[in-house]
This record gives C-alpha cells, sequence and structure tokens, in this order.
C-alpha cells in the first residue's frame, strides 16, 4: 500500500528531475546550433556587397547546406537510437564548431558553397537525434510539451543572434570584417559545448546515476508499456515502417513547411532591409522582434496540444494563418511596418507548428522503427531547407522584385496545412495500438 500510495510522487519528481536535468542544457545546445546555422543570413547583409553575390549566389549558399545536411539524417537518428546520443551530439558539435569557422574563410562564391556544404554534413542528425532522444526520456503525453520548450530555442537564438549580428557587422577588427568574425565568435562555442556534452549528457534512464532507483524504474516501466504495442512488429521491419504512407506524408508536410520556413528565415533580414532605409543594426533589431512572438506562442500551442491531446489541428490551422498574412502582405502594398507586423504573424505560426507535428510520429511508431522514420521525414523535410532560400534568390534576380517570392512562401505554407488535412491520425493510431 505505501508503494501504490507513493507512485504519483514518484512519478512527479521523476519528471521534474529528468525535466531540470535535460531540457536546459538541450536548450541551450539547440541555441548554439541555430546561431551557427542561421547567421548567414545576418552575414548577408555586408558579406554579399563585399564579395559581390547576387541573391541567386546567396539563396544557393544558404540552401546547399542542407544537401550535405540530409546524408547523414537517417543514419545519425538510428546511431542515436542503438549507440550513443552523448558521443554523436559531442562529435556533431565539435565538427560543426570548426567548419562553422571555415566559413570566415571564403571569398569566393565556389567557396561559399563547399563550406556551407560541408558545415551541413557536420551537422547533420543533430536535431533528428534530440528528437529521439526525448523519446528515450519522456512519455507520449508530456513530448510535444517537452519538444515545444525545446525548439523555443530557435526563435530564441534570432533573439539574441540578431542584434549580436548587428553589432558585429559594424566591427572591422585586425583588417577583417564584421561579418568574417561573426563565423568565428560564433563557431567557437560549439566546439566548446561539444566537449561538455560529452560529459555531461546520459543516454538513457538505466545509464543515469543521478536518478533514485524507484525513479528510474518509473520512467523505464512507462516507455516500456508505451511501445510494447508496436515494438514486435515495428522494431524488426524498419524497412517496412519508413514505407508507411502516414510516413510519407509526414516526410512531404516537413518539406513544404521547411521550404517556406527556411525562405523566410534565410531572406527575413534582407527583405526589412530593402524595405527600410534603417541601418543594418537596426534591421537586425527589428528581425529579433518576430520571434519573440515565435518563442512565446511556440510553448503556448505546444502545451495547449498535449492538454487537449490532438496534433493535426494544432499543426494546421497556423499554417493557414500564415497564408493568410502572406496575402495581405502581397497585395496590400510595401510598408516597411505593415511588413514587421505581418512577419510577426508569420513568425508565431511557423514556430507554433513544430511541437505538435514532431509528436505525430510516435502515435504511429515506436523503438528503431520511430527513429528511422524521424531521420526521414527530417531528411525529405530538408530539402526543402534548400529549395525555399534557393528559389526565392533566384526569383528575386530575375523578375527584379520581391513580389514572387512571397508568393512562393504562401503556396509553401498552404501546402502544408492542405496535406496534413490528408493525414490519417486516427486510423494510423488504432492500427498501432492493435498491434498491426
Amino acid at each position: 500500500m505505501t508503494e501504490i500510495a507513493s507512485q504519483p510522487d514518484i512519478a512527479a519528481s521523476a519528471r521534474r528531475r529528468i525535466f531540470l536535468r535535460l531540457l536546459p542544457f538541450l536548450f541551450v545546445l539547440y541555441i548554439i546550433n541555430y546561431l551557427d546555422r542561421v547567421n548567414v543570413a545576418y552575414a548577408a547583409l555586408t558579406m554579399s556587397k563585399d564579395l559581390g553575390f547576387s541573391d541567386e549566389v546567396f539563396g544557393t549558399g544558404a540552401g546547399i547546406f542542407f544537401l550535405g545536411y540530409v546524408l547523414l539524417e537517417i543514419p545519425g537518428a538510428l546511431i542515436v537510437e542503438r549507440w550513443s546520443a552523448r558521443k554523436w551530439m559531442a562529435r556533431i558539435m565539435i565538427s560543426w564548431g570548426f567548419l562553422t569557422v571555415l566559413v570566415a574563410c571564403v571569398n569566393t562564391a565556389h567557396q561559399f558553397y563547399c563550406a556551407r556544404f560541408l558545415l551541413g554534413c557536420a551537422e547533420a542528425g543533430f536535431f533528428p537525434g534530440i528528437i529521439v532522444y526525448l523519446h528515450h526520456w519522456f512519455r507520449r503525453e508530456d513530448r510535444a510539451k517537452v519538444i515545444s520548450i525545446f525548439m523555443a530555442a530557435i526563435p530564441l537564438s534570432n533573439v539574441i543572434g540578431s542584434p549580436l549580428a548587428g553589432a558585429l557587422l559594424g566591427v572591422h577588427w585586425h583588417g577583417f570584417a564584421g561579418w568574417r568574425w561573426l563565423f568565428v565568435l560564433e563557431g567557437i562555442p560549439a566546439a566548446i559545448a561539444g566537449v561538455v556534452t560529452f560529459f555531461y549528457l546520459t543516454d538513457r534512464p538505466r545509464d543515469a546515476k543521478w536518478l533514485p532507483d524507484a525513479e528510474q524504474r518509473w520512467i523505464e516501466g512507462e516507455l516500456e508499456r508505451e511501445h510494447a504495442g508496436r515494438s514486435q512488429d515495428e522494431l524488426h521491419n524498419i524497412w517496412r515502417s519508413l514505407r508507411k504512407p502516414v510516413v510519407l506524408l509526414l516526410a512531404v508536410i516537413g518539406f513544404f513547411e521547411y521550404t517556406g520556413g527556411y525562405a523566410l528565415l534565410f531572406w527575413l533580414p534582407t527583405i526589412l532591409k530593402r524595405a527600410s532605409n534603417y541601418s543594418n543594426f537596426a534591421v537586425t533589431l527589428f528581425s529579433a522582434l518576430p520571434y519573440v512572438v515565435g518563442m512565446i506562442t511556440m510553448v503556448i500551442v505546444g502545451w495547449n496540444s498535449d492538454r487537449t491531446n490532438e496534433r493535426r489541428w494544432h499543426a494546421a490551422v497556423p499554417m493557414f494563418v500564415a497564408a493568410g498574412a502572406y496575402a495581405i502582405l502581397i497585395y496590400a502594398g510595401a510598408n516597411f511596418w505593415l511588413a514587421l507586423g505581418m512577419f510577426m504573424v508569420i513568425t508565431a505560426c511557423l514556430n507554433s507548428f513544430y511541437a505538435p507535428f514532431w509528436a505525430l510520429p510516435s502515435l504511429t511508431l515506436g523503438g528503431s522503427a520511430a527513429a528511422a522514420s524521424i531521420g526521414l521525414i527530417n531528411t525529405i523535410a530538408s530539402f526543402g531547407g534548400f529549395f525555399g532560400p534557393k528559389v526565392v534568390g533566384l526569383l528575386n534576380t530575375r523578375t527584379g522584385n520581391g513580389k514572387a517570392g512571397l508568393y512562393y512562401m504562401l503556396l509553401c505554407f498552404l501546402a502544408t496545412g492542405l496535406v496534413l488535412m490528408l493525414l490519417p491520425i486516427r486510423k494510423a493510431a488504432e492500427k498501432s495500438a492493435s498491434g498491426d
């Protein structure tokens, strides 16, 4: 009776201890990750002019990162599942830190493409690996909330990175332009954090010496029960899981959202600069405002998705609202304050999408099948990271204005919401629960 009575206390203590041990550290890692991924968006304010890059060259260089990124996406997720998240994440961070510094040395378009491609290869597997890692520690009912808190690092990294980039763009130390120092000073922390990761992270609850025995048994039992109905089929047939229609639909959804999302991420500072006469530092400060709004809405939507246990509409509705905001932006004409307001709405919607979306794979899959499927979904989605910035740069160069690029982003978000409506979540979940 004593053990039964104390079970809720054990559960509450375990959840709190795991949360406080892992989430703040992973949150900081993702901030560092995103600073290194998107600093090129701010560097472009002066780098493109210094090196004579057209919009098409910059868009290609920003997007080519993702061609390298997709190469190790599925293997990276499986390595985390079957080997060690701690060791793999440490390797990723150390190598991407050094390669971020390498971007500071580019002088030609081809050097830019090569450096960005190698950076993508080094970073491959980080995000899907973290999502798989969170599945090793948090129950399904907590997952969207946890993912939303973790992914709030995306907008926060822009809130931090925007003014930092603006300040660095104005310096000229030791004969080197500010945009070069931006890459150097944001690459070093990643390598340092990689070493810390090796010693700090714990792969699974059974390895956690910092978790009391009762709490360790509780979380292991919860996760084992969650996977029991699916593991017999899926763990021994990963390739069958990858061919599931629901996995392919999730990949298509991710592709459209990443296409529009990364197009916005890499081009927002340039769009705001061209819509105003403000200094680079002022533009970077204004660029941070949409991400403040995005960070707040991401956590709220993730919390509500867990509270209601609903995923699809929480992911789809923000996409339709974002498409509407783009329509207003296109047809209301070019105005800096209107553009800033609409980009606040769009960024809030963009960030609200992630937590409920990345909670969807665990509705139908478990174990290695979930890891491989998350890797496949993010691999296909990451191609959108290549096409988004590149197509917008191409359209800007060929048309001489930014309106065609905005149409392109509108269509991407609209397609994301529409394909989400085709996702057979209830049927897939019921089949999985029945062991089919």
